[in-house]
């Protein structure tokens, strides 16, 4: 059977002897791990959780969090992940929203559920305290598996509410075993594998480990990242396989003291969750020599990914001095079917920009009860991602934009993401984004919000000179802001939203050029 439990169970029995847990606080074999996951079911089944009920965790990356939601999967529970950073009357939307019976926290966010908005929870609450944890794992017996259907829900992940309220999306145990596979395909995940967890394991990109589950791969995880605390653990826990976003790679290679780690024992990183500059791939492949990147792209609702651009892509682009194949995607996965659209849903011909859509296995089976939002993003069978690319005459996918992220200035069509990779091709630029802001003459116009690099003040009218080697004059930013930092999500993705807000009618605080 396709599903989580059953996935643990054929690791266990495999895998027996095999390291599942290499944490400096514990180790655990696949057949212990496996009894701690079964004595977690027990545990939760205890307190009064019932098959098909929701249970909510707030939690770090914790080897604890993840033998709680294999603890469920155990169970026939459905784990709700969340985003510990959330503010408590956005906690308490998604505890109610979800139904959660329980909430499983760890000890340091116990203080939250003091929080007025969250005491509806406050004596249903499973505190995660190291200690008395494994107190009461010791004093239960380990419980039979729930025989789950592969369309049973198994997970439900928050999208980030970046445009309103987070929409709780379903994900069976078909849509995330199958993506496994998909993504097996690709990576060939090994048993002899150390896989770090550094991406939030709230956050859907933490389903990419599950492939090396299946592998029988041992596994660690970073409570919070940070670019020294990644470094530090692959030299000292000898990791060969890691999930990162574009912002972590980039913190990692700016460490000052980069060069004196040993990362030898890296041996592949999978990127995605935003667009990487591909003057920062480029970086990254010299700064991690012989470490297999690999680029994906996908969404929640697709449970994580729909395409990867291989290692023998990378470096083809690379040695051939033509970068422009990094800023694909890739090619979608086994299983995948993709076409553009356009705004009347006919599909486009190789090149032409247009909506991505797509139809696989694992596609979500939507949100839980928003019909409407479901309704429009699920349509006879497509899903309609959100998402602005075009597919070349090989295949590869390059994204565009997000839909709501599209800027129309005097009438003429720009592509924000375009616009950030010419600006990134300045070296004194280390991070920024484009949005449109209101204009009164244009509709919109364009504003470029710099992070500089470390030691440089770049003005705006080098970076408006600077763009017109790349770009059309019309996608040429005239109003710019320097930052420290981007606002940024707890996934370290930008919140162009909030760019919007701050800015749209604040010309003053812009430097126009």
């Amino acid at each position: 059977m396709l599903t989580l439990a059953s996935n643990l169970k054929r690791s266990a029995r495999l895998f027996a002897d095999r390291p599942a847990i290499v944490e400096p606080e514990k180790h655990f074999t696949w057949a212990e791990y496996s009894d701690r996951a079964r004595r977690c079911a027990t545990l939760l089944r205890e307190s009064g959780l019932s098959p098909g009920d929701r249970f909510a965790i707030i939690s770090h990356n914790t080897f604890r969090q993840a033998e709680l939601m294999r603890g469920g999967y155990w169970a026939g529970l459905v784990p709700v992940p969340v985003n510990y950073r959330l503010a408590p009357p956005e906690i308490a939307y998604i505890l109610d929203n979800a139904e959660c019976r329980l909430v499983a926290v760890e000890q340091p966010f116990a203080t939250l559920m003091t929080d007025e908005e969250l005491a509806p929870w406050a004596d249903r609450m499973l505190l995660i305290e190291p200690m008395r944890y494994e107190q009461q794992i010791d004093g239960v017996k380990a419980a039979p598996m729930h025989e789950a259907v592969e369309t049973d829900d198994a997970l439900l992940v928050y999208t980030g509410g970046t445009t309103g309220r987070a929409k709780g999306v379903r994900l069976t145990h078909a849509n995330i075993m199958l993506n496994a596979l998909q993504i097996a395909f690709v990576a060939r995940p090994r048993d002899d594998d150390l896989f770090m967890h550094a991406a939030p394991m709230f956050h859907s990109a933490d389903l990419l480990a599950t492939p090396w589950v299946m592998s029988g791969a041992a596994h660690c995880y970073l409570a919070e990242f940070s670019g020294q605390a990644a470094l530090e653990a692959i030299q000292e826990q000898r990791v060969t396989c890691c999930v990162l976003t574009p912002t972590m790679i980039i913190m990692m290679l700016q460490q000052p003291d980069f060069d004196r780690y040993d990362l030898g024992s890296l041996r592949q990183v999978i990127y995605g969750s935003s667009p990487m500059a591909v003057e920062w791939i480029l970086r990254a492949l010299q700064g991690f020599p012989g470490v297999e990147f690999i680029q994906a792209y996908g969404l929640t609702e697709t449970a994580p990914l729909l395409t990867m651009l291989e290692m023998t892509d990378h470096r083809r682009a690379f040695e051939s001095g033509d970068p422009r194949l990094l800023q694909s995607v890739g090619r979608q996965l086994p299983g995948v079917e993709m076409k553009i659209v356009d705004g009347k849903d006919r599909e486009l011909p190789p090149g032409e920009a247009g909506e991505i859509v797509v139809r696989a296995p694992n596609v979500a089976r939507g949100y839980l009860k928003r019909p409407e939002a479901t309704a429009e993003a699920f349509r006879d069978g497509w899903f309609y991602t959100g998402d602005i690319g075009r597919i070349d005459e090989q295949g590869y996918l390059y994204l565009l934009d997000r839909k709501k992220d599209l800027i129309i200035t005097g009438g003429e069509l720009v592509y924000s993401l375009e616009v950030e990779a010419a600006l990134y091709k300045n070296p004194k630029v280390r991070e920024c984004a484009v949005v449109g802001v209101a204009d009164d003459a244009y509709g919109e116009a364009l504003l470029a919000a710099i992070v500089p690099a470390a030691g440089e003040s770049p003005t705006a009218e080098e970076l408006v000179e600077h763009c017109r080697a790349y770009i059309g004059g019309y996608k040429i930013p005239r109003r710019y802001v320097f930052l420290d930092e981007l606002p940024k999500s707890a996934v370290n993705k930008v919140l162009k939203h909030e760019l919007r807000r701050i800015y749209s009618g604040a010309e003053s605080a812009a430097k126009n050029a």
